[in-house]
């Protein structure tokens, strides 16, 4: 089926468009990366809080790999809306952002491992691995830590996130890292080529 096909099932993104309006609003107002992460967190979980407004087309899973599906982009790349869509065993390498970020889990469990560097430079593990259910959400930046390892939470079903990043992250320059702190440049792009239709506000009328 195409991805117009699916789009046409009468999903109502309005939620979306909601979020993405009141973060452009924080993002004017906010003075600081703290307060863009404590009130993004909030209007975060009050998205995931519903699972209803996702079209199929960005909630598909691959075979082989998770799936980044941007849904919104800032005019400006002040910030990016991504789907995350895991299949069961499937998980990032050790990476970071380079901008802020929030995760909050729409449907499964998405397990996060976070990582310091030691005195020699080496990357360690930061605390406990931590399981994100539905509905919780995460923050990372360089200033708190950026750097985590993400897989699945789920064995046996597929799990999908919400990430939002201070930047249009698929054009984003970044590292995976070897245990050992060695770093490698990456752009992560998106998997898809269209995005949902976040605008058309006829059919509410």
């Amino acid at each position: 089926m195409s991805v117009a096909a699916l789009l046409d099932r009468r999903v109502d993104t309005s939620r979306l468009r909601g979020f993405v309006i009141a973060l452009a609003d924080l993002l004017a107002a906010a003075r600081d990366e703290q307060a863009i992460l404590d009130a993004g967190s909030a209007l975060l979980a009050r998205l995931i809080g519903r699972d209803d407004w996702l079209p199929e087309a960005f909630a598909r899973p691959h075979p082989h790999r998770y799936q980044q599906y941007l849904l919104h982009c800032d005019s400006r790349e002040r910030f990016s809306v991504v789907s995350f869509v895991w299949g069961p065993g499937q998980a990032t390498p050790i990476h970071d952002h380079t901008v802020w970020g929030l995760v909050g889990v729409l449907r499964g469990a998405e397990r996060v491992e976070r990582f310091r560097r030691n005195e020699r430079g080496a990357l360690v593990a930061d605390g406990e691995p931590m399981l994100l259910r539905a509905g919780e959400v995460d923050a990372v930046s360089p200033r708190i830590g950026d750097i985590h390892r993400v897989s699945n939470g789920l064995a046996d079903a597929p799990s999908i996130s919400i990430h939002v990043y201070g930047a249009n992250i698929g054009g984003v320059e970044r590292s995976t890292y070897a245990v050992d702190g060695r770093p490698s440049s990456f752009v992560s792009g998106y998997a898809n080529g269209d995005l949902p239709n976040l605008w058309d506000r006829s059919r509410a009328l």
